[in-house]
C-alpha cells in the first residue's frame, strides 16, 4: 500500500517538529493509541486498536525515527504484530516546510499488511488507512496549530 499527502499547520516549523517527537502529542491524535512510550531519542513502543471492516486488532509494535533532518524532516520505520489478525509494517517519509500561513507537512507512505488483514482486500484497507490518516492529520493540526507562538 502507497498514500501521500500533506497538510497546512497554523504553527511554524520548529512547533510542528517538536509536537511530531512528543509522544503525548502522538498518543492524543493517533486513532486507536492506547500507549506510546519513548524508548530512545530515535525509538519508541505503541499499542493501537483498530479496526478494518469486520477484523478488530490490537497491534504492539516497535517504531524508529531515521534519516533525522531536524526541523525539516525524518522517516519513520515500524511494524506491528497483531496476533492471529496479522501484521503491519512499512515507513513513511515526512517532510515539514515554511509556507505563508504555517508549516506544510508532506508525507509518503509505504507499507504491507499480511495475515487475516490482508484477505480483506486492497481497497478496504487503503480506504481505512487514508481514513485513519485524515483522523490523525486533523486532531494534529487542531492540536499543535492551537497553541500559542
Amino acid at each position: 500500500m502507497e498514500m501521500n499527502g500533506d497538510q497546512l499547520i497554523a504553527a511554524d516549523r520548529q512547533t510542528v517538529w517538536e509536537a511530531l517527537n512528543n509522544p503525548e502529542v502522538l498518543k492524543a491524535c493517533i486513532p486507536g493509541c492506547e500507549t506510546l512510550e519513548k524508548t530512545s531519542d530515535t525509538e519508541l513502543t505503541a499499542t493501537v486498536v483498530t479496526k478494518i471492516g469486520p477484523v478488530k486488532a490490537k497491534f504492539s509494535g516497535d517504531v524508529r525515527l531515521e534519516n533525522l533532518n531536524p526541523p525539516e524532516s525524518y522517516s519513520i520505520v515500524g511494524e506491528g504484530k497483531g496476533g492471529i489478525a496479522g501484521f503491519a509494517k512499512g515507513g513513511a517519509d515526512v517532510t515539514l516546510s515554511e509556507e505563508e500561513g504555517g508549516t506544510r507537512l508532506s508525507y509518503v507512505v509505504d507499507a504491507k499488511v499480511g495475515g487475516k488483514i490482508a484477505q480483506l482486500g486492497s481497497r478496504l484497507i487503503d480506504s481505512t488507512a487514508k481514513k485513519l490518516a485524515a483522523k490523525f492529520f486533523t486532531s494534529f493540526s487542531e492540536m499543535v496549530g492551537s497553541k500559542e507562538e
